[in-house]
């Protein structure tokens, strides 16, 4: 198949004065997009890289490409994920991962908890503050964790991000509020072990965003993959605070610790998998995503949902679903040809 690989590329991303030195931390390196490309190849596809922007409603037509291999973050906007797939929608061509409202959804982290809890499914309680004078909710309880509602790639989190009193709240959402511009994500802070888990495939068609009345349904995973659940060591990094920032995810990538498969029992991962086939369905996820976990260690290390990310990072290096996956005994090759394929196979560009 001609692939276009749709992607936004660090060095050509906007810059302006005063933007947050972090502004561009999800987008992707020259050196991923390479890997991918040849990755594609490998499977026999040819490959066009495309930037995902507004051009593409203009180049694709001329490219015609059989389908898009989708990493594209956006720059700007609350949805901006979801901009290049609803181009690609508009010109009626096949795309990989997850569709715009999937997209849109996920990125506002406020939002998609109120999903989780409406479905029953654990996640810190939390708040969403437009100011930073906002009233706390009487049934949040220090230590919290400040983040932005609407940010990749741990932006905004560091150690300051736990807050033990009001002094310290109202400070983290000042300075967020201020780099940030958007809504800010105050939760119970979980203390415990973090754990993330890559689902590869897709859900039996068609599928209602819900859990079955019969929870335990084997309809809730069929179709999918689960790899294996990878520990981040954060306790290795004692300048963090013992929790997965920002700093870890981009200038300490290459001394990156952690532990995959984690050291769980199978009762734990056959959990941490329920729960994962669950958020994947209730926010309609296609073909691939991440969902990360913290246990808490209070709670007999029961697993609370932090997000879900339906663009997982493809970095063969040290992206935590390329480490999941050579753990699951694929190559990287076989990861990304993978998600094409199930994408393919479920737009029938696969049949005959």
């Amino acid at each position: 198949m001609h692939v276009a690989l749709l992607a936004n590329l660090k060095k050509n991303a906007p810059t302006w004065e005063g933007m947050s030195p972090d502004r561009w931390d999800d987008l992707d390196s020259e050196e991923t997009i390479a890997d991918i490309t040849r990755a594609l190849e490998s499977g026999g596809h040819k490959v066009t890289f495309l930037e995902g922007n507004i051009e593409l409603a203009h180049r694709l037509p001329k490219v015609k490409p059989d389908i898009c291999f989708n990493i594209s973050e956006g720059h700007f906007g609350d949805a901006r994920e979801a901009h290049v797939p609803a181009i690609l929608e508009m010109l009626g061509i096949p795309y990989t991962g997850s569709r715009v409202l999937t997209l849109a959804l996920t990125l506002d982290k406020p939002m998609t908890k109120r999903v989780l809890k409406y479905h029953n499914l654990p996640t810190p309680a939390f708040q969403a503050f437009e100011r930073a004078n906002e009233p706390l909710d009487p049934d949040m309880t220090f230590p919290l964790f400040v983040k932005p509602s609407r940010e990749g790639t741990g932006m905004g989190v560091t150690p300051e991000s736990i807050v033990y009193n009001e002094e310290q709240l109202r400070a983290q959402l000042r300075i967020q509020l201020e780099r940030y511009d958007q809504p800010i994500l105050v939760e119970d802070y979980i203390k415990g072990r973090e754990v993330t888990v890559g689902v590869v495939g897709n859900l039996a068609a068609p599928v209602a965003r819900r859990i079955p009345d019969d929870v335990e349904a084997p309809r809730i995973q069929r179709g999918l993959t689960f790899l294996p659940p990878m520990e981040i060591d954060v306790d290795r990094y004692e300048s963090e605070a013992g929790i997965y920032t920002s700093r870890i995810k981009t200038e300490l990538v290459h001394e990156f610790y952690w532990t995959c498969p984690a050291n769980l029992d199978e009762e734990a991962v056959e959990e941490l998998n329920w729960l994962a086939a669950a958020i994947f369905r209730v926010t309609g996820c296609q073909d691939v995503a991440r969902v990360d976990f913290r246990l808490n260690e209070e709670e007999d290390n029961k697993p609370y949902i932090l997000e879900i990310n339906p663009l997982p990072g493809l970095n063969p290096e040290y992206s935590d679903l390329c480490i999941e996956a050579r753990a699951y005994g694929w190559t990287y090759e076989e990861l990304v040809n993978r998600i094409l394929d199930e994408a393919a196979e479920r737009q029938g560009l696969l049949d005959g």
